[in-house]
């Protein structure tokens, strides 16, 4: 079997190529089960509850544009009195968490 410096070139290139759309793929996964897998009405309960309420009743407008509530969750807010909203961000929320504690705090209003 004779192996030239061209094949072997193409080789690494199609191997390359295979790596790459695998990349994607186990990225695009993870996002996907991050946002799936997370427990909205949990993390709600342990982290938003004391300052929202228990009906999302409480500094909150859930009529606000939702990329604005994800910023607001993500990097957090000052507010006109303490307690101010903290980054989550910083706490390991993602914006498809964030998106999905929105839609849980939507639903319990």
């Amino acid at each position: 079997m004779k192996i030239t410096i061209n094949g072997l070139m193409k080789l690494g290139v199609a191997f390359a190529g295979v790596m790459l759309a695998a990349s994607f793929v186990v990225v695009s996964v993870r996002a996907r089960s991050s946002a799936d897998d997370f427990d909205a009405a949990g993390t709600y309960k342990a982290k938003c509850f004391a300052c929202h309420g228990a009906k999302a009743e409480k500094k909150w407008d859930s009529t606000h544009p939702e990329d604005q509530m994800v910023q607001s969750i993500l990097n957090g807010k000052k507010a006109e009195k303490p307690p101010n909203m903290p980054a989550f961000a910083d706490k390991g929320i993602d914006s498809g968490q964030a998106k999905a504690l929105i839609a849980y705090m939507k639903s319990i209003m």
